[in-house]
């Protein structure tokens, strides 16, 4: 009854690319359309089929073996990458509005003044066509990304002369940047995390949020990652093996000395500089910084002086960094001033919102609105809880108890958990490095189960439904049911066997 071999797997290839095809059509249909319309119900059917379409053949090939025995090899699966990115190169801006703030802020740039500072609506005035098209919270609102994004906005607004489409396709572009270094990156720390390449590059590369938000989305955290999880390997590839393994040590055994000249410098700084530069497009990649600070001290025979020490250096190097980067394009470091920008939303999805609500609620319910406070409370304790888990998590892989990558895993985890804002794309934060460290089924199952359910939780196309639930859900089902048309096809691809490109 299941296909076995090669054609199991080139179907859900061309299943996948099918439902690519149908997402970006499906987008421009409903652009189109008088929403809310039959014709824009059909064409959000259409992408929501597409999506499905897309997680269903993503899924199905994920369900061999842990060990990655059951998948293709790395350039089947970077092709099958391509294959299914190349349709939403051609996408108008899917899932968020975001790629219109990088445009805006360049504008903004573009005109002297400084986005950190300066919001687009007081640049440009609320007729002005950037602005239009920018989410609202979003027009008053200065940058809150690093001045390296800012320079890379102002280059975009400046080659395309400002306009909208060919400035969402460069965005596009940097974001595939940012991808093809995760791509590269992947491999090699799921090597340094004794874990399968081919599962790394599933779980995490082909990943639908990957497709969703960094390709179709453009958002700049593509940058982030892919210079993060890059810099990131090649500094620990340049670390003597025993500083990037977990030696599962107890708390009072020391970690064993590592000779300091088995440590490659030249890679290593190098990776170090890249880590900076993903900090410079958002400051959450700073986080790696610490990881690969704390694998240092463990290969110069680690203890506290000398996990202070790498500390210092990691730090300085990243001042350094950012004055090379501020001074010439004359941002200064203002960027450093807007970074709780973005922690001001109220995160629907933000696990440290869910309590504020719910004792917004009941007080609501006594006569008393005290929503905001509870908020403002409860992102306060998830900053707590974040900074203690980050902390015990380098403590226990300066004691060898954990590896680099786990490690680096784990406090992405925490940041995105325990942080005032969670958007859909967050979690490639975390679920590209546990793709690289994802050794047993659970972990897997766990990170695929979650990343599908939130791949489904936005509408492929940005705006205001409110107004619309109902065509909006029936479009849903009629994805819903053109999909499941199809599964007797894709099921018969139970059976995989590993194929070559």
């Amino acid at each position: 009854m299941a296909a076995t071999g090669p054609g199991g797997v080139e179907r859900l290839r061309w299943a996948g690319f099918t439902g690519s095809v149908a997402l970006t059509l499906g987008s421009w249909v409903w652009l189109g359309s008088d929403w809310p319309s039959e014709a824009g119900t059909v064409a959000l059917a259409v992408c929501v089929g597409g999506m499905l379409l897309v997680l269903l053949s993503w899924a199905l090939l994920g369900r061999g073996p842990v060990t990655g025995e059951g998948l293709p090899d790395e350039r089947w699966l970077r092709r099958t990458l391509a294959l299914w990115a190349a349709p939403l190169l051609l996408a108008p801006a899917l899932f968020s509005r975001d790629v219109y703030s990088y445009l805006a802020q360049g504008e903004v740039a573009a005109r002297g003044l400084n986005p950190n500072t300066v919001d687009p609506l007081l640049a440009m005035g609320e007729l002005a066509a950037p602005v239009n098209r920018v989410g609202e919270h979003w027009q008053a609102t200065p940058s809150p990304y690093g001045p390296l994004t800012s320079t890379l906005q102002r280059l975009v607004t400046e080659v395309t002369g400002g306009d909208m489409v060919a400035g969402v396709l460069l965005h596009r572009l940097l974001a595939l940047v940012g991808l093809a270094l995760a791509v590269w990156a992947l491999a090699r720390l799921a090597e340094v995390a004794g874990a399968s390449a081919r599962t790394a590059l599933w779980l995490g590369a082909l990943n639908p949020l990957v497709l969703w938000h960094l390709v179709a989305g453009a958002h700049n955290d593509s940058l982030m990652l892919g210079l993060m999880l890059a810099g990131t390997a090649l500094s620990l590839t340049a670390l003597p093996p025993a500083a990037r393994t977990s030696t599962a040590l107890s708390s009072t055994v020391p970690s064993p000395a590592v000779p300091p000249e088995r440590v490659a410098w030249v890679p290593f700084t190098a990776g170090v500089l890249l880590v900076c530069l993903g900090a410079e497009v958002k400051l959450p990649a700073l986080l790696a910084l610490a990881v690969v600070g704390t694998a240092l001290a463990r290969s110069l025979g680690g203890g506290w002086a000398r996990f202070l020490a790498a500390g210092a250096g990691m730090g300085a190097v990243f001042a350094a960094v950012s004055v090379a980067v501020c001074l010439p394009t004359g941002l200064g470091l203002a960027w450093i001033g807007a970074l709780g920008t973005s922690g001001e939303v109220t995160s629907w999805m933000a696990p440290t919102s869910w309590p504020g609500f719910l004792a917004g609620g009941v007080g609501s319910a006594f006569g008393a609105d005290i929503t905001q406070t509870a908020l403002a409370v409860t992102k306060a304790i998830g900053y707590a809880v974040a900074l203690a888990a980050i902390g015990c998590v380098l403590l226990r892989q300066l004691r060898g108890g954990l590896g680099p990558v786990p490690a680096l895993a784990a406090i992405m985890a925490a940041l995105v958990a325990f942080g005032p804002v969670v958007q859909p794309w967050y979690l490639l934060w975390a679920a590209l490095p546990v793709a690289a460290c994802a050794t047993t089924p659970r972990l897997r199952a766990w990170t695929a189960g979650v990343c599908a359910l939130v791949a489904l939780l936005v509408p492929p196309l940005a705006g205001d439904f409110s107004g619309a639930v109902a065509p909006l859900v029936t479009g849903y089902l009629l994805g819903l049911l053109a999909v499941a048309a199809c599964l007797p096809l894709l099921l018969r691809t139970r059976r995989l066997a590993p194929v070559r490109a």
